[in-house]
């Protein structure tokens, strides 16, 4: 099986680090220094980028894309917060550049796009239709699976590295760990045409989590008010036990 890489930053070299031994992986970049360092490690890498401006020339298409079996889209695409506009564009790009591709397709998508409002969300609470990048990508591509990733942790991302405020609320965290074991466990099962939300199960006070990074006092169990981001549909269908389950422990 051979897997494609689309954007290959911080979470696809965490990917890569899980299934290169397993797949031929093939990958993209947008740098000429990543693009060495791939080269050297034999992931295939092409320097490409997905522009917001739709007037300037569109990636010419993949030469790897008829080779790849499935493609995992980690590109940072623009937020809610950006004009249709740019994000069509990009999109634009992306469809330019990988085609007509019908194999098994992962797209990166974010738990911000829920509201900032104190109550606990799932992913019914807003279907793809109603957020711009991901209904532009599954018209595009029908198979493709949305996995709304929380505040990305584990290895040297930790909460207690980061200035934080409004320490009483929730965090909605996942380590990458758990991110590329559920791709994984998703590209096992077949799966297609999925959203999920993909969050650790526990939701601790940011204070909580901050005391056991930094083995200090724990503020005690604190009432937390805030957003609530559910991951029980994707344990329920995948049948998916979290290897790091709460906030708490990703520093271990």
């Amino acid at each position: 099986m051979t897997i494609g890489i689309v954007g290959c930053g911080w979470l696809g070299e965490r990917i890569i680090e899980s299934i290169g031994g397993e797949y031929s992986i093939r990958t993209t970049t947008t740098s000429q220094e990543k693009f060495e360092l791939l080269d050297a490690k034999g992931f295939n890498p092409t320097l490409v980028s997905f522009s917001d401006v739709i007037s300037l020339p569109a990636p010419q298409l993949w030469n790897e894309v008829q080779d790849l079996d499935v493609v995992v889209i980690t590109v940072p695409f623009p937020n809610k917060n950006t004009s249709f506009s740019a994000q069509s564009a990009m999109i634009a790009n992306l469809v330019s550049f990988l085609g007509d591709f019908k194999g098994q397709m992962f797209f990166m998508s974010s738990t911000s796009v829920y509201p900032d409002s104190p109550m606990e969300f799932t992913e019914a609470d807003l279907p793809p239709e109603d957020v711009v990048n991901e209904r532009l990508v599954r018209q595009a591509y029908p198979q493709v699976n949305i996995l709304r990733l929380a505040g990305l942790m584990g290895g040297n991302r930790l909460l207690s590295n980061y200035r934080v405020s409004n320490l009483e609320l929730p965090v909605n965290h996942v380590h990458y760990e758990d991110v590329r074991g559920i791709i994984k466990r998703m590209i096992v099962l077949h799966s297609a045409s999925k959203v999920y939300n993909v969050v650790a199960p526990m939701h601790p006070a940011k204070a909580e989590v901050i005391a056991a990074q930094t083995n200090t006092s724990s503020p005690g169990h604190i009432s937390t008010k805030g957003k609530i981001i559910s991951c029980q549909k994707l344990i329920s269908e995948l049948d998916y036990q979290f290897r790091y389950p709460d906030p708490r422990l990703f520093h271990l």
